[in-house]
């Protein structure tokens, strides 16, 4: 049980995407300090391959285990791969709101006027009376 509690706490807080957005799950940014305390440890995707199969050895000696065992060793194989990749876990880190000056956000009005028609196709043309 001690096993399933380390994997839990390792395995909740999302990494950073290197494109795009995240979604930070609830109550992360808890778990994401406690996984950055330990640094290289945790961030190093083969530490984290070789620590799923490590945890999978001693739960297949047991029937009725054989299915954690199964998804920490898929577990391993994928966290594998994607450190071959060169991936690596990174935090997911809040950027702080900067609020807009009032300067900033007053733009400046245009300084050439809006294009307008010729002066003769501006005036009114009597209508055409069928006849």
């Amino acid at each position: 049980s001690a096993a399933g509690v380390l994997v839990c706490l390792l395995e909740y807080p999302r990494s950073k995407r290197t494109k795009g957005s995240t979604m930070e799950r609830r109550g992360q940014k808890y778990l994401t300090a406690v996984v950055k305390v330990f640094g290289p440890l945790t961030r190093n995707y083969y530490i984290r391959a070789i620590l799923h199969a490590a945890l999978a050895v001693p739960a297949g000696f047991l029937l009725s285990t054989i299915l954690g065992t199964v998804c920490l060793g898929i577990a391993s194989g994928i966290y594998l791969l994607a450190a071959v990749r060169g991936e690596e876990w990174r935090p997911i880190e809040q950027k702080p709101r900067e609020r807009p000056h009032v300067g900033d956000t007053i733009k400046q009005p245009p300084s050439n006027p809006p294009p307008r028609p010729p002066a003769d196709a501006r005036k009114k043309q009597p209508a055409e009376v069928g006849g």
